[in-house]
């Protein structure tokens, strides 16, 4: 799968999905937050527009089409917007995470970064709440709920080869 992307001066920017079939789907975003898609039989064709959506209810779709109500396969990533401010994110503990090895009292998170972890998935066993004697392994995956801000910071503690 290809995605082509492309500025559009004055309106936003416009992203070409290529799939399975040699169609492409077309989503432009607009600068106001306005989604547009369309679907293209080739490269070459125009395509038929298929739908108009807001900002939020675009926001809302991608929220559904990742999974967030239903995940019907293990993916290693995901991002869920739980109101305009607050998200819901997975991110897996790698061996150059800062809190790999620290449990939760030791690594501080939320006075450091904002977010709190809510659950930890070990292989098969989920630790929901995780105490603060709770240890960060290398592998976990942790659930953060916080703002975009706070998730950013808290990325840092996760190291350059961390992993959504």
């Amino acid at each position: 799968m290809t995605i082509y992307e492309s500025d559009l001066p004055g309106v936003g920017k416009k992203f070409e999905v290529e799939l399975e079939d040699d169609s492409r789907l077309v989503i432009v975003t607009h600068n106001t937050g306005k989604r547009e898609v369309y679907l293209k039989p080739n490269a070459d064709a125009d395509g038929d527009k298929l739908f108009e959506v807001s900002d939020r209810l675009a926001r809302k779709i991608g929220t559904i089409l990742e999974g967030a109500y239903f995940q019907p396969v293990q993916t290693e990533a995901v991002e869920t917007m739980l109101s305009d401010e607050t998200y819901l994110e997975w991110y897996t503990v790698t061996e150059s995470a800062e809190i790999a090895g620290q449990n939760l009292a030791e690594a501080d998170v939320r006075d450091r970064t904002g977010v709190s972890i809510v659950a930890i998935q070990r292989g098969d066993e989920l630790i929901s709440p995780p105490t603060p004697e709770t240890v960060l392994e290398v592998g976990d995956t942790l659930v953060v709920v916080g703002d975009r801000e706070d998730c950013t910071q808290f990325e840092a503690l996760l190291g350059d080869g961390f992993e959504e």
